[in-house]
This record gives C-alpha cells, structure tokens and sequence, in this order.
C-alpha cells in the first residue's frame, strides 16, 4: 500500500523492511565521500589493530539507512526529526535490517512518530531512535 496522506497511516503498522548495503566497497565510499577516508571504515584488519570489532558503518551513514526507510515506506513524507541511539558499532560487511512502527498519529497536523531499529544479522539491535515525519493532510 502506497502512504500518499495522513489517512493512509495506521497506528502500530510496521514499516517495510529494509536491507542497506553496508558492503566495505560502499562504507568506504560513503567515508570518503564525508571527508572521513581512513582504514577504521576502509579495512577491517586495520581497524582491528585500532582496537575495532572491524571497519565500521559511519554513524551518519546508519542515519540515512533510516531516512531511506521513510522514503521508501512513503514518498510524500518529510522528515522533521530523527533522533537516534547508537547502542554498539555497526560493522561493514555485516547484513543488517531496518524496521519501524507507528507509534503515533496527528490526523490533524499530519504528524506521524515512529520508532525505528537497525539490527544486525544476530537480530542485536545496534541503533534504535524516533521519527518524526510529516504527511499531507
């Protein structure tokens, strides 16, 4: 079901999943492309000997898994705020997946809260924040 306006959401529906490429090629291109090219996101023994469980996903990058989960879930939503908690590291290479909940709706302000998680194959959940996303009326 495509979610045009405020009336096509549902309290407690669950979001799509998503499956981000956290691929080292793409991680390694997302950190040059911000200007924070190193090995501890390029190379996963060099960022063991950092002390590292591996290359990592930039916190930042783990920020647009989330923003691309609410585009795809509905492209007339405009996110207002997403507020995040990093829990443990994300690992390039390492599959994980997006999920999200309506938590909230303000069928008169077209406002919509959500609560969104990104785990890892393990199903460990390494970041969980808020959404707050606006829809048409």
């Amino acid at each position: 079901m495509s979610i045009d306006t405020i009336a096509d959401v549902e309290f407690g529906a669950e979001l799509p999943t998503f499956t981000p490429d956290t691929s080292l090629t793409e991680v390694s291109k997302f950190a040059h492309a911000v200007g924070w090219g190193g090995a501890r996101f390029e190379d996963h023994d060099a960022a063991r000997e950092q002390g590292l469980p591996g290359a990592l996903v930039p916190g930042i990058m783990g920020m647009g898994f989330l923003t691309s989960t609410i585009h795809q879930w509905s492209d007339n939503a405009v996110i207002e705020h997403i507020d995040t908690v990093f829990r443990a590291p994300m690992i390039a290479d390492e599959p994980c997946q997006i999920g999200a909940v309506v938590t909230d709706i303000d069928e008169d302000t077209g406002l919509v809260e959500l609560d969104m998680t990104l785990k890892n194959a393990a199903d460990e959940t390494r970041v969980f924040g808020t959404a707050r996303v606006r829809l048409p009326v």
